[in-house]
């Protein structure tokens, strides 16, 4: 052996004995139980744990399913509740509508029941005239009406006629003879032609009445000078003092004698009717007038109907070849003549060529018509 070669130590480690490598080993399988047992625990702690994380996802799921169903529940019963929020802004809105209707119906009613009662106290506030009992009484038959007299104005154009015979009969014959061979002397003829006379008459008339607020009927006057009573009467109502005010005009009605006055602003009047009567200086004395509202009426609704003159001929094509005056003595002179199919004339009217002209058609009352037949068959008795 080289002595250059190394040496190591060696210690050898003394064998243990059977005890001591038995109670070793029993020491090691305890451990490893305890490892085992510790093994066992983590993974149940695991499972525990994973278990936990399970539910809470479940729970943390269900939570926002739940939390988003809510949502859209309150979304739709926002929805919902906007939709009635509009219906019942809608009603509101009707309703308010309607309120304004009714009040406006309630004024329109107020309205139409003052003005009845503003009727009602003119009707009551008539002026009073004075009456006499004659002693002749009569049936329901004899109660008297509203009647209306109707002036019809009728254009004439040149070259025509109208005649009104005092027989139906005899138009009926000139209007069937259509035309007409009129004899003017020296050889000289006319043809004319006959048409019936086609006039608008008014078949309903409603009128309806109003208060003027500017004028006053002045009744209870006494007899003397027109125009002395009208400027007296102008100069009390124009003072104040008197309850009046500034006229505008002041007319006589001469048929019932009572006065119309309007003033210049609308204040006046009412005033004065409400007090009703007023001590009036006339003549030199003190005269109690009555003062009572003037009624405006105004047609509210006519309707109208085309009638024809049953008396009456529209004569055309006359040329103008004489003087007027001439022309419809000849005219009549030949419609008079029953061998010319005429008859008795009542009224006559011609208008010449170039010429414009109206005539004034009046109705006859079947009173007038039979006054008039009873004064035909009087004639007839003394002749």
């Amino acid at each position: 052996m080289s002595s250059e070669e190394d040496f190591s130590l060696v210690v050898t480690p003394a064998e243990k004995s059977l005890d001591e490598v038995l109670t070793s080993i029993s020491s090691y399988k305890k451990k490893h139980e305890q490892l085992l047992q510790e093994q066992k625990d983590l993974i149940a702690s695991r499972d525990d744990r994973r278990s936990l994380a399970e539910d809470f996802r479940r729970r943390s799921h269900k939570l926002t399913k739940s939390l988003e169903e809510d949502k859209q529940r309150y979304a739709e019963q926002l929805e919902r509740e906007k939709a009635k929020l509009v219906v019942l802004k809608q009603d509101e809105t009707d309703l308010i509508q309607q309120i304004m209707d009714v009040q406006a119906a309630l004024r329109e009613e107020d309205a139409q029941i003052n003005h009845l009662k503003e009727q009602t106290d003119v009707f009551a506030a008539v002026p009073e005239r004075p009456v006499v009992f004659k002693g002749a009484t009569g049936g329901s038959d004899n109660t008297p009406v509203f009647d209306m007299e109707p002036q019809i104005v009728y254009p004439m154009i040149g070259g025509t006629a109208l005649i009104t015979f005092e027989e139906e009969v005899v138009a009926k014959k000139i209007l069937g003879m259509m035309e007409h061979q009129v004899d003017l002397g020296q050889d000289c003829r006319i043809t004319v032609a006959a048409k019936p006379v086609q006039l608008m008459m008014p078949s309903v008339v409603e009128i309806s009445s109003e208060v003027c607020p500017q004028r006053i009927l002045i009744s209870n006057l006494p007899k003397m000078d027109a125009e002395r009573l009208v400027d007296q009467l102008e100069i009390h109502f124009s003072k104040s003092k008197n309850g009046g005010g500034e006229v505008d005009s002041c007319d006589i009605m001469s048929d019932s004698w009572t006065v119309v006055l309007k003033f210049v602003n609308e204040n006046i009047a009412k005033g004065l009717t409400d007090k009703e009567y007023h001590d009036v200086k006339l003549q030199k004395t003190k005269h109690r007038v009555r003062v009572t509202p003037f009624v405006n009426g105004k047609i509210s609704n006519l309707e109208t109907r085309m009638s024809v003159c049953p008396r009456t001929v529209l004569l055309t094509g006359i040329p103008d070849v004489m003087d007027q005056e001439n022309l419809q003595d000849m005219l009549e002179i030949h419609f008079q003549k029953s061998s010319n199919g005429g008859g008795e004339i009542e009224s006559i009217l011609y208008n010449p060529l170039g010429q414009e002209d109206s005539a004034l058609f009046k109705a006859v009352s079947p009173k007038e018509e039979e006054d008039e037949e009873e004064e035909e068959e009087e004639e007839e008795e003394e002749e």
